[in-house]
């Protein structure tokens, strides 16, 4: 009779009688024996992490081990896309170099530091603008085990709901543009896609309902929008999902998306520009009210977490 011991490729029989050896006692202590034997038995895992790294675990005490690096990188290509990516998204090239200036020249630009700021054009560049929106999602405090995987997850969902927008499948917008920060050229060097944007939002332009007087006065469900001939004098511009990517922050980049978003509206014809900034983002409240904007004090009575502001262009 033999007992087998180890795990995976480390497995061995031992017997647990052997007559014939002086050596060793009739009868085994089996249980001390299988703990010594599988102290000394570990095997090479690899556990994926942000840095690539493959960490050995150790199977003798049989313990579960989950690692996570909450540390936002400069390199966000390794986080955003993963093994299957390409394939549940074949529009998509994530190793595609970021285009030069010269071959982007479509739309309003604005130019400050080593960013410039312009409407994103490649599908890759909404997929980015769509991470960074899932980063922002989960700095909210939101508890998720599997954090990368609610990642990109949320990143898709928020990819084809963008895009739709920006094509003018959505009922909520007249026009929508999404906006992004991307690094300035540097000579000799190309850089993909995925490495070279660092901020994002949406500027869009929507009509108030009948008998509002500022965006979600009224409920949706309840009212309609004013008929055609009154539409021009009803439109106004509202900004949505400002983020830029933790390592790139306090570079003036948010603020430079605004300037330009602020632009686009203007030469749009709008005379409103709304934006909304969570109740408790006091950072986000400072840089609007800096831009410009001014809280809507009737907006406060509504059941809304969030504060309105406008600014009157």
């Amino acid at each position: 009779m033999a007992i087998r011991v180890g795990c995976g490729p480390h497995v061995q029989d031992f017997p647990l009688f052997q007559k014939k050896s002086p050596f060793l006692p009739l009868r085994v202590n089996r249980a001390a024996f299988t703990r010594k034997r599988l102290r000394n038995i570990s095997c090479a895992a690899k556990i994926p992490s942000s840095f690539g790294e493959k960490f050995p675990v150790s199977r003798g005490r049989w313990k579960f081990v989950e690692v996570q690096c909450k540390d936002a990188s400069p390199n966000l290509s390794h986080s955003i896309t993963s093994g299957n990516d390409e394939s549940k998204h074949p529009e998509l090239s994530f190793d595609r170099l970021q285009p030069s200036e010269e071959e982007l020249c479509e739309g309003p630009r604005r130019a400050f530091g080593n960013y410039v700021a312009r409407s994103a054009l490649l599908d890759e560049e909404y997929w980015t603008a769509a991470y960074l929106r899932a980063e922002g999602h989960c700095e909210s405090g939101l508890y998720v085990r599997h954090v990368e995987n609610f990642k990109r997850e949320y990143a898709a969902k928020e990819y084809y709901a963008l895009k739709r927008r920006c094509a003018g499948r959505d009922g909520n917008s007249m026009k929508c543009t999404c906006m992004i920060a991307v690094k300035k050229e540097e000579p000799n060097v190309r850089r993909n896609v995925l490495k070279s944007v660092v901020g994002t939002l949406d500027i869009s332009i929507r009509r108030l309902l009948q008998g509002e007087n500022f965006p979600g006065e009224i409920k949706k469900t309840s009212s309609v929008l004013f008929s055609n001939e009154d539409c021009d004098s009803h439109k106004y511009a509202y900004i949505a999902n400002v983020c830029v990517a933790k390592f790139a922050r306090r570079q003036g980049i948010a603020s430079n998306m605004l300037c330009l978003a602020t632009d686009i509206a203007t030469l749009e014809g709008m005379k409103q520009l709304y934006i909304h900034a969570n109740a408790d983002n006091k950072t986000a409240q400072d840089l609007y009210l800096k831009a410009g904007f001014q809280v809507v004090e009737a907006a406060s009575a509504l059941d809304d977490p969030r504060i309105l502001m406008w600014k009157e262009l």
